[in-house]
């Protein structure tokens, strides 16, 4: 029997109607469930471009996800304003009592939630949430003496042991689609004009919202998964899932990404699918620090770093986010990501330390701009990321360990491919050259058509003396 007459499914970070945690136990528990999405102001107009990819990406998702629920005899309401105020008044409008969704982990978001929840009490309606955008949340692993991890290796052994098939299973959402319901008035899909956006290039990037074109990315980087640890670092290979955006905004379930990569619950074995699991372990430990830890977002994990004193030359920082350092590898993905939203995550490990360790510019800099930049834009993930670069995160990555840029496009782009594609002027430069341009001798950059300080641009610092200046800064504050 059913626990509620009527409840408001409200989708965020999730959506796609197929193995939906909260969707699931609204469906489960009452005999009609609304349900909605709304673009939230409060978001959206932080924006810096009324032409931002990751809103055509959600605007596509969302429209697919209410063409999906119409056919199941279902509707997907579309609001725009505030969140915390619209949700409630929908709610109110309803006659609901109880209101759905899953956890969301970001302090932002989790204020807005509370702020949901209290109105929502006020009105004698229940807010329910499910985890879903994770395998294991919060305090679901733990060291021996129940103490969050802060290295991840040992939180990986312990996450694996506790694995078991229950924990990646699907929710068979389908089993209750009788339960879905429709709300009069409410009939039209918002578009982005709706909003007051505009499309970006998602098309001209070949890059598509939506479940339907996850399951289609699932499937062909399946048939690759085996070859995931020998070809996921190098940029010009088809190495990568490309499915970051569409976890990031739950078009795909994150059970069913790991249910593909484990053989206990029939995924593929092998050290590929090994190491694809991995990263997604990776995601669940940067969630997890940011729940115990929420000072992350704009501080060191490790308070010492703090003190840095950083230089922070704003000349310096512009050439790195226009991709005119000087560097083909750093200069070629951050055009990748200026141009196309996405980098690959070698790239991002390389221009995050360049811009730390070569231009000594404050790790939050570029942080800031890759949350503005990325599609795939995720506050954990990306703060981890960028504190590892910076040897100021979690884990026991040392702050002597500084990527050589040229070193690093030698061995991941030998031939130079990558490079090519994102630096055009560097195209006629040979394998040999075109990782460090300026070492040509003239004649050579008169014949590849690359003269320095002309047609691409000098070195704006020396690797090796940035590198010491470095060591000394972290030196300075670690005593």
């Amino acid at each position: 029997m059913s626990q509620f007459d009527a409840v408001l499914m409200w989708f965020r970070r999730d959506l796609r109607s197929e193995d939906n945690a909260a969707l699931y136990a609204a469906l489960k528990d009452s005999r009609r469930v609304y349900c909605v999405f709304v673009y939230d102001t409060e978001i959206l107009n932080d924006l810096p471009t009324r032409k931002d990819r990751r809103v055509e990406f959600i605007c596509h998702s969302a429209n697919e996800l209410g063409e999906g629920l119409e056919k199941a005899g279902g509707q997907l309401i579309t609001l725009h304003g505030a969140a915390r105020t619209e949700i409630p008044r929908l709610a109110a409008k309803l006659r609901v009592q109880a209101v759905y969704a899953n956890h969301d982990y970001e302090p932002q978001a989790g204020a807005r939630d509370t702020a949901v929840a209290q109105t929502l009490k006020a009105a004698g309606i229940a807010f329910l949430t499910r985890k879903d955008q994770v395998i294991f949340e919060k305090d679901e692993v733990l060291t021996q003496g129940g103490t969050p991890f802060s290295v991840f290796t040992p939180y990986k052994n312990a996450w694996l042991k506790k694995l078991e098939p229950f924990f990646v299973k699907a929710y068979p959402v389908e089993r209750y689609a009788e339960h879905f319901a429709k709300a009069s008035g409410h009939g039209r899909l918002l578009t982005l004009t709706d909003i007051g956006f505009e499309p970006a290039n998602l098309q001209a990037l070949g890059i598509n919202g939506g479940a339907a074109a996850a399951k289609t990315l699932l499937a062909d980087f399946s048939q690759r998964m085996t070859r995931y640890h020998d070809s996921r670092n190098f940029p010009a290979k088809k190495g990568p899932s490309y499915l970051s955006v569409h976890l990031r905004f739950g078009t795909v379930s994150i059970r069913a990404l790991a249910r593909a990569a484990w053989p206990g619950a029939g995924g593929q074995s092998g050290e590929g699918p090994a190491t694809w699991l991995s990263e997604l372990i990776w995601r669940d430990f940067y969630f997890m620090i940011l729940h115990h830890h929420p000072r992350v977002v704009s501080r060191a994990f490790k308070p010492a770093y703090d003190a840095i004193q950083w230089p922070n030359d704003e000349n310096l920082f512009a050439a790195w986010r226009e991709g005119r350092t000087g560097y083909p590898i750093v200069d070629a993905a951050m055009r990748q990501l200026n141009q196309t939203g996405y980098m690959h995550n070698r790239l991002r490990m390389i221009a995050a330390s360049f811009l730390v360790k070569d231009l000594h510019v404050d790790w939050r800099w570029g942080e800031k701009y890759f949350a503005d930049q990325l599609n795939d834009f995720d506050l954990a993930s990306n703060n981890g990321g960028w504190q590892w670069a910076a040897s100021t995160g979690c884990d026991a990555q040392p702050y002597f360990r500084i990527f050589n840029p040229v070193s690093q496009s030698e061995k991941f782009d030998a031939e130079g491919a990558f490079i090519r594609r994102y630096v055009p002027e560097l195209a006629g430069c040979d394998k040999r050259a075109i990782h460090a341009p300026w070492n040509m001798t003239q004649l050579e950059q008169q014949g590849a058509s690359a003269i320095i300080g002309k047609d691409y641009p000098a070195p704006v610092v020396e690797h090796a003396a940035a590198r010491l200046q470095t060591l000394e800064m972290y030196k300075a504050v670690k005593g």
